[in-house]
């Protein structure tokens, strides 16, 4: 028994060692003998055996995942990078985003002068002057500049003597203004003359003297505590920034200021 051992070692591996493990087809791929497979090994480079470079194809594309069998060229990294930077950057036209270099017609530049306008006019009120001034910062013809000007004054959206009227009011009533400020503001806005002379006409002298007295007594009560002069200088040149004739501060300073007494809210003086 023991010779018959010593035989079956020496005899060399069984056959259960030499058997195989089964081989799966891959991708419908035939399966050969050794040697069939050390021939595809050994083949040729230029002239692979039938089916073995869609076998070796399909393989590759297994273990790498790639939808297509093979990557292109436009999707490796570097490409894809390069596509991206090319989106980002502006397509070259040969032309700027300015103009295409041509004039600007007669018909264009009067649209342009009707938007510039109106955008003015729906702001707050503009003088002839104004207007004028605004549409030929904006480079266009004298010519246009005339006509916009005339067509505004024609449909009444430019109406100097009105203008004028609206803010005499205003600067009087609301800003307690005299005369002399409100023709300085008239004539600063290119008012003609005539028509602020015209505005100015149906001011009343007691009304205005009414206004710098009410103005005096506002005034006079942050003045306690100084000297009668130094009270009257102060008070003199309040009224005068605000336009007020010299006669008429005279008189609403000894209104507000009485010497001797307080008389109707003024400062008292001893």
């Amino acid at each position: 028994m023991t010779s018959r051992d010593d035989d079956a070692a020496g005899a060399g591996p069984t056959d259960d060692s030499r058997r195989l493990a089964p081989v799966t087809p891959l991708f419908g791929a035939s399966t050969g003998s050794p040697s069939s497979d050390a021939r595809v090994d050994t083949a040729a480079p230029d002239g692979p055996s039938h089916g073995t470079e869609a076998v070796l194809t399909a393989i590759s594309a297994h273990w790498v995942g790639d939808a297509s069998p093979l990557a292109s060229e436009a999707d490796h990294p570097s490409a894809r990078g390069s596509r991206a930077g090319a989106a980002g950057r502006p397509k070259a036209t040969g032309f700027d985003d300015e103009s295409d270099g041509g004039p600007e017609d007669r018909e264009a530049q009067q649209r342009r002068a009707e938007n510039v306008s109106l955008h003015a006019l729906s702001r707050r009120g503009v003088s002839s002057f104004e207007m004028e001034k605004l549409l030929r910062s904006r480079d266009l013809d004298e010519s246009v500049v005339a006509d916009e000007i005339a067509r505004l004054e024609r449909v009444g959206l430019l109406d100097d003597s009105e203008l004028a009227a609206t803010l005499v009011r205003s600067k009087q009533e609301r800003k307690g203004l005299g005369r002399g400020a409100v023709t300085s503001e008239l004539r600063a806005r290119g008012i003609d003359p005539s028509i602020i002379d015209e505005a100015l006409s149906d001011t009343d002298d007691d009304e205005e003297q009414e206004r710098a007295d009410e103005w005096a007594r506002k005034r006079a009560g942050s003045l306690r505590g100084l000297d009668r002069e130094t009270a009257e200088r102060r008070l003199n040149g309040y009224l005068m920034r605000r336009g007020y004739r010299s006669e008429v501060v005279r008189r609403a300073i000894e209104k507000a200021l009485p010497r001797g007494g307080s008389g109707r809210g003024g400062v008292r003086f001893e």
